[in-house]
């Protein structure tokens, strides 16, 4: 803002009539006068018209009304009464500038124009005229710079209210947008991949019932894929829900996904899952995990499935792997190796994926860095989650991973 602009601001009135009022002083005392000093009756008519400036700076019609009242008196007692008419005029366009509406302005200007021509009665025409060319100065000026400063407010206003309508426009179509995208992954998740997976929970489950004479640890291989395909089923209904309709789930999808509580328990049945499959898991939890928040508690139950899972997938699924979950002043320090000595299976694929990478991507949204590499024979991923990221808002994490983070019970790919 330049100080032009500055100085007509409707906050800084007291500003202006301090400025105008030592401008006065300066005229009264420094500018030469018809006589040698000014006279008792200029001070007595200034020094009011000072007051009323500074005591009225924010109540323009009092101000108004009492330099034009001033201002009359002055006309018809002394002679140089500049200072009460440009404290009159300065009045004006005050009022110009913070009345509500052009009906106050327009009286205002005219009780001006009354008093300042009644210095002009019976003079001479062509005095008269001068008197008429002066009212133009010390009216219309006022009057004008007082309505470019009003159109000149109003246009920043409506700039601002185009600029912020633009902005929800913008923001509008970005939340359409969103809502368009998840409507088309949604329908690809139902038509196609929860379409897939309830036919093969379906074709395990007839299987369970027509092959009688199975092994019983056949029957609980089929039991366990069974349950974990019913599982996944049902996240992914859920995921659909969420992607459709995001408002209908109360808080975000990462938030709500599991309790703190439920903590340990989810992690002790992903351990289960993974000595199911024939890894033998070593696990160091500290009772304090039970305590964390939502958000960091997913963070470690998603890192832990997605860890053991790629141990059952590189390392084999008789391999020792070593899971540790403590929490030390506040932060999580969360570790897994393994030692990379079992053989693995033709059913587990060799990798290929973005498991890293999705692990990495969870941690730095947290605010720490994943370390992942071998050691002697084996592999260890580890990370520390902390304490700062214990209430991120919902909405720091990405959207689509957000979404994926789903409730605890399948493992992730």
């Amino acid at each position: 803002m330049s100080w032009l602009g500055r100085l007509f601001d409707l906050r800084d009135t007291l500003v202006r009539m301090v400025l105008l009022d030592l401008t006065g002083l300066c005229y009264l005392l420094v500018v030469p006068h018809s006589t040698s000093t000014p006279t008792m009756a200029q001070w007595v008519l200034a020094v009011p018209a000072f007051a009323v400036a500074l005591a009225a700076h924010r109540r323009p019609v009092v101000n108004m009304v009492a330099q034009t009242a001033l201002l009359a008196v002055a006309i018809s007692l002394i002679d140089d009464f500049t200072i009460n008419q440009v404290g009159a005029s300065w009045a004006l366009l005050e009022m110009t500038m913070r009345a509500r509406g052009p009906r106050a302005i327009w009286l205002a200007t005219a009780l001006l124009a009354v008093v300042d021509l009644t210095d002009s009665i019976g003079d001479p025409p062509r005095r008269f005229a001068s008197g008429v060319v002066g009212l133009a100065v010390e009216v219309g000026v006022p009057v004008l710079l007082g309505l470019v400063i009003r159109a000149n407010r109003e246009l920043s206003r409506q700039a601002v209210e185009r600029a912020l309508a633009e902005q929800r426009q913008h923001e509008s179509e970005s939340r359409a947008a969103r809502a368009d995208e998840r409507s088309a992954i949604a329908r690809e998740l139902h038509d196609v991949v929860a379409h897939h997976v309830a036919s093969m929970v379906l074709r395990v489950g007839v299987a369970r019932h027509v092959l009688t004479d199975l092994d019983p640890r056949v029957g609980e291989v089929f039991d366990d894929v069974h349950g974990t395909g019913t599982a996944a089923l049902a996240e992914l209904r859920r995921l659909v829900a969420v992607l459709r309709n995001p408002d209908g789930v109360r808080g975000d999808a990462a938030l709500t996904a599991i309790e703190p509580a439920a903590l340990p328990a989810a992690i002790g049945a992903s351990i289960d899952r993974a000595r199911q499959a024939g890894v033998t898991v070593e696990a160091d939890l500290d009772p304090a995990i039970g305590s964390l928040d939502a958000v960091r508690g997913m963070a470690v139950l998603r890192l832990t499935q997605e860890a053991l899972t790629n141990v059952a997938k590189h390392a084999g699924t008789s391999a020792l792997a070593h899971l540790v979950v403590a929490v030390r002043d506040g932060s999580v320090h969360w570790e897994v190796t393994d030692n990379g000595r079992g053989g693995v299976p033709a059913g587990v694929p060799a990798g290929g994926g973005h498991g890293i990478t999705g692990m990495r991507e969870r941690v730095e949204v947290l605010g720490g860095q994943l370390e992942a590499g071998p050691t002697g024979t084996g592999w260890r991923v580890r990370t520390v989650l902390p304490a700062s990221a214990a209430e991120p808002s919902a909405r720091s994490l990405p959207r689509d991973r957000a979404a994926s983070a789903g409730a605890p019970a399948p493992e992730p790919a």
